[in-house]
């Protein structure tokens, strides 16, 4: 069996996170392949490596001194190796580095984080060195040559049997530093366990996986022990972000299973992202429940809308006249709604709107502003009758007005939106009632 092993910011800290590290690789055989990002905060208000070089770039290219930042970055790799007793030769790479830090690339430089934590781990593991910049390739655009990547990895895994690989960056065939984006430690682990087909990708953080709700909201949510990768989306996207979202892609398409683990606790169980389910396994009705306030929903109504062609289209062109992402339209026979986020419409809206009565000439435009939106998420909701109108009912018993109603294609998630000030008790009203502890049996047919 192959595992991916990625450790990310918080995981390569410090030397004692370091030690953490060590155990966990060395107490499975399996995992032969570690992935790292640059070393994290340490503690509350620490700043993370990435940002320090990405303050690095801002100091070189507004012509301000940054000798004192570059010996704090030093000092910190500096202080790993010490306690740990490494003979990697920090301060002559540190120096050769800083000495020419004018002429590298914005990219080479914040690559660097990567770069020396992953030398430092490589001796601390007593494994080999991979530079990112030699295996994963990129294009000039950004995007990643999947073809030439692949090859490149499987030569060096045939070549060294295990290594170490630093997150976050790699190069054109050319040599050029090429980032993706911040979390993208993440994306580098899922294209290594896909090149080399990996059976596990195993992604090391602070959490011990998925929560059912956010634990500022509800006291003591429970873990969710199987997720799918549908279903990880819809919650990451809603607000419940562990794993960089486009992690999921490279693994996905080859039907590897991700399993999130926390480095501080390795006994946790986590949560396993994975398609499939064991055969009359039992699992929750509800995976998970997450949301987001400060919506505004623009409601436009006109009579024979529906015989009109090409109305919602014309509409929701005012908005990308306006660079305006849409999120939900709810529709009906003579309206709809469209709802974006508040944020994206604090300086346009009232212009957007104008735009709409003289292009479009509805019978009425409405617009509803501090909008929150809730998505229940759960591939298991369809087997079980009722459940939206029990999820209605429940809010409604609550005393909280449900504003719109939108679902999946999918039938994994059930939208709402429900005023700003009613955001935090919905979700502990349908968290007690039905994500706690409704099961479902897996592969079960849909109860009556």
């Amino acid at each position: 069996m192959i595992k991916i092993a990625k450790f990310g910011g918080s995981s390569v800290a410090s030397a004692e996170q370091f030690r953490k590290v060590k155990d966990i690789v060395e107490s499975d055989p399996d995992r032969r392949f570690v992935v790292v990002s640059a070393a994290g905060k340490r503690f509350s208000g620490d700043n993370k490596i990435t940002d320090l070089l990405l303050l690095v770039n801002a100091h070189v290219q507004y012509h301000v001194d940054c000798t004192a930042l570059l010996a704090d970055i030093q000092r910190r790799f500096q202080d790993i190796a010490d306690e740990l007793g490494l003979k990697w030769p920090v301060a002559e790479k540190f120096e050769a580095f800083a000495r020419n830090i004018k002429k590298h690339s914005p990219e080479y430089v914040v690559s660097r984080g990567e770069w020396f934590t992953a030398n430092l781990m490589a001796e601390y593991l007593g494994l080999p060195f991979v530079d990112a910049a030699d295996v994963m390739v990129f294009h000039h655009d950004g995007s990643v040559d999947m073809e030439r990547t692949a090859v490149r990895l499987k030569d060096v895994m045939v070549r060294n049997g295990s290594f170490v690989l630093p997150g976050f960056y790699g190069a054109t065939v050319d040599g050029q530093i090429k980032l993706f984006d911040r979390g993208g430690g993440d994306i580098t682990g899922a294209i290594l366990a896909r090149c080399i087909n990996a059976d596990l990708y195993e992604n090391w953080t602070d959490v011990s996986g998925f929560l059912s709700a956010d634990p500022r909201i509800v006291e003591k949510p429970r873990s969710i022990k199987r997720i799918t990768f549908d279903e990880m989306r819809e919650l990451s996207y809603m607000g419940a972000s562990v794993l960089q979202e486009e992690a999921i892609f490279p693994v996905r398409e080859v039907n590897i299973p991700i399993q999130i683990k926390n480095t501080n606790r390795p006994q946790d169980e986590g949560t396993i992202i994975r398609e499939s389910a064991e055969a009359g396994e039992d699992e929750h009705l509800i995976t998970g429940i997450a949301g987001k306030r400060d919506f505004v929903s623009v409601h436009i109504k006109k009579a024979h809308m529906s015989g009109e062609v090409g109305l919602v289209r014309k509409t929701l062109a005012i908005f990308e006249r306006y660079g305006v992402s849409v999120e939900h339209i709810p529709t009906g026979v003579d309206s709809f709604g469209v709802i974006v986020n508040g944020a994206d419409v604090r300086d346009s809206i009232y212009s957007i709107i104008s735009d709409i009565r003289k292009e479009i000439n509805p019978d009425d435009v409405s617009m509803v502003d501090k909008l929150a939106l809730l998505s229940v998420v759960g591939r298991n909701m369809s087997k079980r009758s009722g459940t939206s109108g029990k999820v209605f009912g429940a809010l409604g018993d609550a005393g909280i007005n449900i504003r719109m109603i939108t679902q999946s294609s999918q039938e994994i998630s059930i939208i709402m939106g429900v005023n700003n000030e009613d955001f935090e008790r919905a979700i502990k009203v349908i968290y007690d009632r039905f994500v706690a502890d409704e099961m479902v049996c897996a592969g079960a047919a849909e109860v009556q």
